[in-house]
């Protein structure tokens, strides 16, 4: 009966040491512990939710943006966890036809969340994976410049298209707005 005791006890230490270390959001990736949780401590990523509009060259673009707690990333040093912001975004033309839908599409391949937090310059870094075959991937910078209104830059990193990875007919068109100070306003 010691033994058994003993050995619970053990293992409730061993696996207590092996337990993920909550750091801040804004922790850059070289000081990250393997399997660490990169939480949003100082509630940086929760003044950015909500459904926001902008209209580009003749485009209505919505975000729908949302938190997500304890994602686990994937980098080619280590793995850890993160609060994130997810967007969702829908496109429309002049006519309110709809070009892109990545928030109601299931079967989407395109991912957009943050990356990064700067918190001294209001901003979050999103990394995008791009269209279809992943054309313009790259970072989105979205700047909190009131409570309602956000501002955003986009340039892609990559807009050739490798044809061999995409199949004949796939829309590569780059939807989001591709500038620099564009305001979003919540809705």
């Amino acid at each position: 009966m010691k033994t058994f005791i003993l050995s619970f006890f053990m293992t409730g230490v061993i696996c207590s040491n092996y337990k993920s270390q909550t750091i801040a959001l804004n922790t850059p990736l070289l000081e990250i512990p393997p399997n660490a949780y990169k939480k949003d401590l100082n509630n940086e990523l929760d003044s950015y939710t909500g459904i926001y509009k902008a209209n580009f060259q003749s485009k209505e673009i919505t975000l729908y943006i949302t938190k997500i707690e304890h994602v686990l990333q994937k980098s080619s040093r280590k793995n850890y966890y993160s609060d994130i912001l997810d967007i969702k975004y829908i496109i429309k033309n002049v006519n309110g036809s709809v070009l892109q839908d990545t928030k109601n599409d299931i079967n989407s391949k395109i991912k957009f969340f943050s990356i990064q937090t700067r918190p001294t310059l209001n901003t979050i870094i999103f990394f995008y994976s791009g269209t279809n075959c992943n054309v313009g991937w790259g970072d989105i910078f979205l700047k909190k410049i009131s409570p309602t209104q956000i501002s955003w830059e986009y340039h892609p990193d990559d807009i050739i298209l490798d044809e061999s990875r995409c199949p004949q007919g796939t829309d590569i068109n780059i939807y989001l707005p591709e500038t620099k100070d564009l305001i979003f306003t919540k809705q």
